[in-house]
């Protein structure tokens, strides 16, 4: 495939310059999931919606769970898997089977905050083996008898339903979740959801030529991606990561500072498009001295090959 140019000759395109039709192509469409249906249906919904466009959404929802449920549109559906190292945040109702005092559920909350261990449910599709989680703050908000509203932050992956099953054991009453509602997944939040219904509706006005409404509802994929650390390539490298090369210290153009060796980082074209998502191998102060060998290892591309013409391989 030949990289397109522009009109000056550059390559690629900014994803705010991104029409409608390539949005469709590329684009993450926050979806606030009602209760009843499994988010495989949503999917399968939003898909008909958008004409039987390939899409996949990012972190399973139970029926009777509501809220953000990020739905990736054709070549973004690959980029959902970076949800995977962000933390999600829930509201939820749960109850004691006995009466527990307002004091000993702060400190039970308390209690379960930090490094936890976690079964899956026995009904979940992997396999049941201890689990280590990673719960970042959890938050009683109002408390009336033996009811429990309360907000949680966690590492993706969390079994709230167990958590609260967890904690009525520890208070020796029992418990267990009534209601949750997901209202953040990574850097999308529940502000940023619109309805099936509402969808529907942009749909139906695009089809009328008034994309604005639809527009507002699909967000370019990098708006995930910029949720790590972002190392922008020189245009040179481009094309090497999109076939699968590992990034080389010579092909970055920049990076900030705070990459830590081991951890994830976003590999971004120069016009802020998403390339790829990579495990760093060397620390901000290591690329910014050393002069040649491999920064980054590349996990998942999302760029198609060609974008960008190839040239010769740096080392």
């Amino acid at each position: 495939m030949a990289a397109q140019q522009d009109a000056e000759g550059r390559y690629g395109k900014a994803p705010s310059s991104r029409t409608v039709e390539e949005l469709l192509d590329t684009g993450i469409i926050v979806i606030d999931k009602p209760s009843g249906p499994t988010s495989h249906q949503v999917s399968a919904w939003v898909s008909k919606m958008l004409g039987g466009r390939k899409v996949g959404h990012g972190g399973t929802l139970d029926p009777a769970v509501t809220g953000v449920l990020p739905v990736g549109i054709g070549l973004s559906v690959r980029a959902l898997d970076a949800l995977h190292f962000l933390p999600k945040e829930y509201t939820g109702v749960m109850r004691f089977h006995a009466d527990v005092g307002r004091n000993e559920v702060t400190a039970l909350f308390s209690e379960f905050t930090g490094r936890i261990y976690q079964f899956p449910p026995v009904r979940s599709a992997v396999r049941r083996e201890r689990r280590i989680r990673q719960i970042h703050s959890l938050e009683l908000l109002e408390m009336s008898g033996r009811m429990v509203l309360f907000r949680v932050k966690c590492e993706a992956g969390t079994y709230i339903r167990t958590l609260c099953r967890d904690i009525g054991e520890a208070s020796g009453a029992g418990g267990q979740m009534i209601e949750l509602r997901r209202t953040r997944s990574g850097p999308y939040t529940e502000s940023m959801a619109v309805t099936l219904q509402g969808l529907e509706d942009a749909v139906h006005y695009l089809s009328e030529g008034q994309p604005a409404k639809l527009l507002s509802a699909v967000r370019p994929f990098e708006t995930l991606l910029q949720s790590f650390p972002m190392v922008v390539l020189k245009d040179s490298a481009v094309d090497s990561i999109c076939h699968g090369a590992n990034l080389t210290v010579k092909g970055i153009a920049s990076a900030p500072s705070g990459i830590k060796r081991g951890g994830v980082v976003s590999l971004m074209s120069t016009k802020g498009e998403g390339i790829a998502l990579a495990n760093a191998l060397m620390s901000s102060e290591m690329i910014d001295n050393t002069a040649s060998g491999i920064a980054c290892d590349t996990m998942r591309v999302f760029m198609k090959p060609g974008t960008y013409p190839r040239f010769v391989k740096q080392k």
